[in-house]
């Protein structure tokens, strides 16, 4: 009977793949009729067949889900990302990638305890820290390269760099809730750990893997799908070695695909650099449809917690969804102040030290492109 029962379970899940993996290429052919970014296709259509008339559910585990699709896909970014680009615009970078992070924490976190006073100030703190940081996986399939390339720079870099600053802010944040204790020292030397070990375990990773594909090439040992399966392996070994020593597995994913795409430039075979970029396209177009797929699924359940713990459903989902967006504008708004201001600022230093005007003019339009195109993917 045991076996009997897993092997309808094993059956259901092989379906359920199979079927999500059939929507994802037809909502890209959707994508091309209905003018809507390919994302929120996706997101619409995993909460349609979510619906209890469909009644398709897919329980999702966050540490599950983390390890099987971030690693990759931040991998595959960090492999894209102009290194000349990166290191050019690190100052605005890292301004967006911590100082608005924290900026974003504290205004954020004092305006949801004013909004929903039953949170603590503590977990609105928490809360403000999830939202902060952009989502790399985000900003790179709904832009679609579409923005400004110094924009799309910037954007690509903070959201592959904020999220150690963010988990960082999170975790005290959530210490501090359940505590109620606080160090900034202590915060501020964890987040250089985090940050600093992630990106040091990520680059000896890559290293040590390109050292040993160039030792087995130099044997004659150069067949193509063996070199794409240790790169296939390597995002979860950098995330997972990382992640077991207290660093961030996201910036060790991030840092491992910069380092590989750089001794990448070392001689290879066409072949396996074909199978490579043949392979990592296809791996990015499902998972990316996977991942806004299993957000879609999510929403009925996200709908009926909201509302199981009032009497009336819809005012209860109004409210709430009011909720959201006004956290969501004061996101924005902040996020513009932030941009506005260090932009101006930086523009002026620039003038002082007579180094010249910023490569991209800091008007309203490319102001407000930065800000909106911050997008959160949490």
């Amino acid at each position: 009977m045991l076996s009997i029962a897993w092997e309808k379970r094993f059956m259901q899940t092989a379906y359920t793949v199979l079927i999500m993996l059939m929507l994802v290429g037809v909502s890209r052919l959707i994508g091309r009729v209905i003018p809507l970014p390919l994302p929120l296709v996706q997101i619409g259509a995993g909460a349609l067949l979510a619906w209890p008339t469909l009644g398709l559910h897919v329980a999702l585990d966050p540490e599950l889900f983390l390890f099987l699709f971030l690693p990759p896909l931040l991998f595959s970014d960090g492999w894209r990302m102009p290194k000349r680009e990166l290191w050019r615009l690190r100052g605005p970078i890292l301004t967006l990638a911590v100082g608005l992070v924290l900026f974003t924490v504290v205004a954020a976190g004092y305006f949801i305890h004013w909004l929903l006073p039953s949170i603590p100030l503590p977990v609105a703190f928490a809360l403000a820290a999830v939202l902060s940081p952009t989502d790399a996986v985000a900003v790179s399939a709904i832009s679609q390269n579409r923005l400004p390339t110094p924009l799309m720079h910037m954007l690509q870099g903070e959201a592959l760099m904020n999220d150690a600053s963010g988990l960082v802010t999170f975790k005290f944040a959530l210490a501090a809730a359940v505590t109620g204790v606080f160090s900034l020292a202590n915060a501020s030397l964890t987040f250089v750990l985090v940050a600093v070990g992630g990106l040091a375990t990520g680059v000896a990773l890559s290293w040590l893997v390109g050292r040993l594909r160039s030792w087995m090439i130099a044997r004659g040992w150069d067949d193509p799908a063996t070199h794409v399966v240790f790169m296939l392996l390597l995002p979860f070994a950098a995330y997972v070695l990382a992640e077991r020593l207290g660093a961030s597995g996201i910036l060790s994913a991030v840092a491992a695909g910069m380092m590989q795409s750089w001794l990448d430039l070392l001689p290879r075979q066409t072949s396996t650099r074909l199978l490579n970029r043949s392979v990592w396209s296809l791996l990015e177009f499902a998972f990316n449809g996977l991942i806004f797929l299993l957000l879609g699924l999510q929403l009925p359940d996200i709908i009926k917690a909201v509302a199981s713990q009032e009497t009336s459903m819809w005012p209860t989902l109004l409210y709430r969804c009011l909720d959201v967006v006004a956290i969501y504008m004061v996101l924005l708004v902040l996020r513009f102040i932030w941009v506005q201001s260090t932009w101006r600022v930086s523009g002026l230093l620039r003038r002082w030290r007579g180094k010249g005007e910023l490569t991209l003019v800091p008007t309203a339009r490319s102001c407000w492109l930065l800000t909106v195109g911050g997008v959160r993917g949490r």
